[in-house]
């Protein structure tokens, strides 16, 4: 992304802004698999609490945030999540992005995307009547 676009966008990826306040005020305290990195503020804040907050890799999606950073970032714990996970389980599947307003997503037969032509109704509909 260019210099211009680091100043004046926030949907894709952090602004020069929220990097400085990052370096400035906040301690890295991790990453995920997905090179996200996670932040904690040096000082409380005016309430007495500790400020947590990520910075994505690549456009920012709250969905890309795995379980148990998303605890850690909602104040579940002091600890780290990197510093006990348990192992994973032989069900768990890899993180699927969400494809919502992309190209990729699902698109129903008759959506406009996919021609609009959908099947005609096969009879079985019956119209409601406010008299019956």
């Amino acid at each position: 992304m260019s210099f211009l676009g680091k100043i004046f966008t926030w949907w894709d990826g952090a602004t020069i802004g929220t990097l400085l306040h990052s370096r400035r005020h906040g301690e890295q305290v991790g990453t995920d698999a997905s090179g996200n990195r996670y932040f904690r503020s040096r000082k409380p804040g005016p309430d007495g609490r500790e400020r947590r907050w990520v910075i994505y890799q690549g456009a920012n999606d709250a969905s890309r945030v795995p379980a148990e950073w998303h605890g850690w970032l909602h104040g579940a714990g002091t600890d780290v999540p990197e510093s006990n996970l348990p192992p994973p389980r032989i069900w768990e599947v890899d993180y699927t992005p969400n494809v919502t307003g992309t190209p990729s997503a699902y698109r129903p037969l008759g959506a406009l995307e996919r021609g609009g032509q959908r099947a005609r109704a096969t009879g079985d509909y019956e119209a409601w009547s406010p008299d019956a």
